[in-house]
């Protein structure tokens, strides 16, 4: 395990989203993961709530694109964090941050646990 192929993992999700198939997005993540989506307050805590957010999702034709990660390893569990632009087919683009932890099952990484929220530009501490 090292830092390139936690990173490659975000590449093989990307792959994922541009298949437009959210059952192929859907099965890099465990059985009990938990997704707090990017353009959806819901919290999905299962597969067919994480399905019916990709079908959404998927249908806004999004390629993401990572700006800025961090990786981290601990034994089997990895954590990729930063900051992505999403494009859709729109033209429009959005940034988020993001991360994503990943548990080595023994034969391939999966996501156990992913967030990703887009940039809070409304109020910006930095700002203020």
């Amino acid at each position: 395990m090292n830092e390139k192929e936690i990173l490659s993992l975000f590449e093989q999700w990307n792959k994922a989203l541009q298949t437009r198939m959210p059952k192929n997005v859907v099965a890099l993540y465990e059985y009990d993961a938990i997704l707090l989506p990017t353009i959806s307050n819901t919290v999905c805590q299962t597969h067919e709530k994480i399905e019916e957010y990709f079908d959404k999702f998927l249908s806004l034709e999004p390629i993401g694109k990572i700006d800025e990660s961090t990786v981290r390893m601990f034994g089997s569990i990895a954590m990729n964090s930063g900051t992505c632009t999403f494009t859709f087919k729109s033209g429009n683009p959005i940034q988020a941050r993001f991360t994503f932890i990943y548990r080595w099952n023994g034969e391939k990484w999966m996501i156990m646990t992913h967030h990703s929220s887009q940039m809070p530009e409304q109020f910006n501490l930095e700002e203020t």
